[in-house]
């Protein structure tokens, strides 16, 4: 099955869009910076936020992708994280796991309704995972066989085979009502989470207010209007007093404004090179995109890149200390194989390239073999400056081995055509594993869904891949993903097939109004902005 794009895949993206919304998509305009309609008014009360984020969600429909990866706010989870990424329960009060792995039993509470004054049923669990199975959307049940419900709070999931990553992926499915669900819900929500969906005008703003009857308990802030900024908009707003939360980036969070204050969210957010690691032989992809790249397909060419790069400069220097080095997808997480880290040796990363036969034969820095150049291009969706800034930082230091990168910023359009013959700095980076498989599965290679642009491909991994998957307990799972990475003598690490160059994690650079807590911030996947609200019921006006 080929997944569609996640909708969170990019800031950069949805702040063109707005950019362009706005009549300006260079600079910050005069209109840019005037907050949207009936919001200005919402910014005195003690019991309201306004919050300027770059990425304006395509669907408030969970079976659509709405909440993929974070927690949506207007509908409720049967299973939660918490800060630490423990599961806690939502709706469900308990569950059950048969000794096969394949029949998981859920009793759900009794206590909630939705916001049209429906209760909360199971037959609405089981219409949710079904209707998100059908769409075939960012929300993979393919390995779930059915949804039943056994009685108004039992459900019923049968899965095809066991699923490890299953709790992980319902954390992030809100679950719909089955009466009140229709074409445009994802356009005019309804749910039983701790806010209720007000309105959402287009390439401006929604509005949310305070579900007074949620079982949880009603939030502290009633009011709620999310607006969608580029992010030197957004600045601009920050210091005008204009909102009261601004995502912001790395290379804009060290300014000082009177008022504020920035918060700096650990999160998995990473930026790293895609390297094509298939030759050019003339092959296209279904959508006719050429595929494979003759200079990054070698092997010692990627690794020696990934080992000629300060990512400790990188983090200070361009991220303004706002991130960490990156050597995989998911650092630092319980399914990280700690192995991945490597030490930067342009030394080694030269010795390298000259034992496979690269040298600089006319002398012009550019090593060469076989007649080919050790040169390639790296694209960057435009307008992005951090993935500009590291991109460009790293193929300075990579030229002082002898390869030339050059760095080239175009649109998404322009990247998913070019992905997969050239490299790319990409952004990845979730709290939870579902992202390995999807990253380095064989079958998964060469889609337009972003995740395997390299063509990257592995008996070895897919079978460890799949043991991951297939795992019953959490131990036995995160021993699999972590071969994956690396098995001490093969992997998806940069000292093995090295198909990405990992290169920072991001802080997610946030401006708070003074007097605002935004709560326990859990670990942000990436996506800058929807990650920020989904623990809004814990904000409070604390000053």
């Amino acid at each position: 099955m080929k997944l569609k794009k996640i909708i969170t895949l990019s800031l950069t993206a949805a702040m063109l869009l707005t950019a362009t919304a706005c009549g300006n998509a260079a600079g910050i305009a005069a209109e840019e910076t005037q907050m949207p309609s009936d919001s200005a008014d919402q910014l005195s009360p003690k019991d309201s936020v306004v919050i300027a984020i770059g990425s304006e969600p395509e669907t408030l429909d969970p079976t659509q992708g709405w909440g993929h990866g974070n927690s949506p706010i207007v509908q409720s989870t049967l299973v939660k994280y918490n800060s630490g990424l423990a599961f806690e329960n939502d709706l469900a009060t308990n569950y059950s796991l048969s000794s096969d792995g394949l029949t998981w039993t859920f009793t759900i509470r009794d206590d909630a309704f939705f916001t049209d004054g429906e209760r909360v049923r199971a037959s609405d669990v089981a219409f949710t995972l079904e209707t998100a199975k059908a769409a075939q959307g960012s929300v993979d049940l393919t390995y779930m066989e059915s949804a039943t419900a056994r009685d108004d709070t039992t459900v019923v999931v049968t899965l095809v085979r066991p699923t490890s990553i299953f709790l992980n992926t319902l954390a992030s499915v809100g679950i719909v009502p089955e009466h009140a669900y229709s074409p445009d819900y994802g356009r005019n929500p309804v749910g039983s989470g701790p806010y209720k969906f007000v309105e959402w005008k287009s390439q401006e703003q929604i509005l949310f207010t305070a579900n007074e009857d949620y079982y949880g308990g009603a939030p502290s802030i009633k009011n709620v209007t999310v607006v969608f900024m580029s992010e030197d908009a957004a600045l601009a707003a920050v210091q005008a007093g204009k909102v009261d939360v601004a995502y912001s980036t790395a290379t804009l969070g060290k300014t000082d404004i009177a008022g504020y204050h920035v918060e700096a969210i650990t999160s998995a957010d990473n930026r790293g090179f895609t390297l094509p690691v298939l030759p050019a032989e003339g092959k296209t992809t279904e959508s006719g995109a050429p595929i494979g790249n003759n200079v990054t397909c070698h092997l010692e060419i990627r690794q020696a890149i990934a080992c000629a790069i300060d990512r400790e400069q990188v983090a200070d220097m361009v991220l303004n200390g706002f991130g960490r080095p990156a050597y995989s997808e998911n650092d630092g997480m319980p399914w990280n194989n700690p192995e991945v880290r490597i030490e930067t040796d342009p030394e080694y990363a030269q010795r390298l390239l000259t034992d496979a036969g690269w040298t600089d034969t006319d002398g012009d820095g550019i090593l060469e073999k076989d007649g080919l150049k050790a040169e390639f291009t790296c694209i960057y969706p435009s307008g992005d400056s951090v993935r500009q800034a590291v991109a460009m930082a790293a193929a300075e230091q990579v030229k002082k081995i002898g390869i030339r990168i050059n760095v080239e910023g175009v649109s998404w359009d322009e990247i998913m055509q070019r992905m997969f013959s050239e490299a790319v700095m990409m952004g990845w980076g979730s709290a939870i594993p579902n992202e390995t498989y999807y990253l380095y599965r064989s079958d998964g290679a060469l889609m337009d869904d972003f995740y395997n642009p390299e063509g990257y491909g592995s008996d070895v991994t897919d079978g460890y891949l799949n043991a991951a998957m297939e795992a019953l307990t959490a131990e036995e799972a995160n021993a699999n993903w972590q071969k994956v990475q690396w098995d001490g003598s093969t992997g998806t690490a940069m000292q093995g097939e090295c198909p990405w160059v990992w290169i920072v994690n991001l802080d997610h650079v946030t401006y708070v109004r003074d007097g605002l807590s935004i709560g326990d911030q859990p670990i942000h996947g990436h996506g800058h902005g929807l990650p920020l609200i989904q623990n809004l019921q814990e904000w409070k006006w604390i000053g």
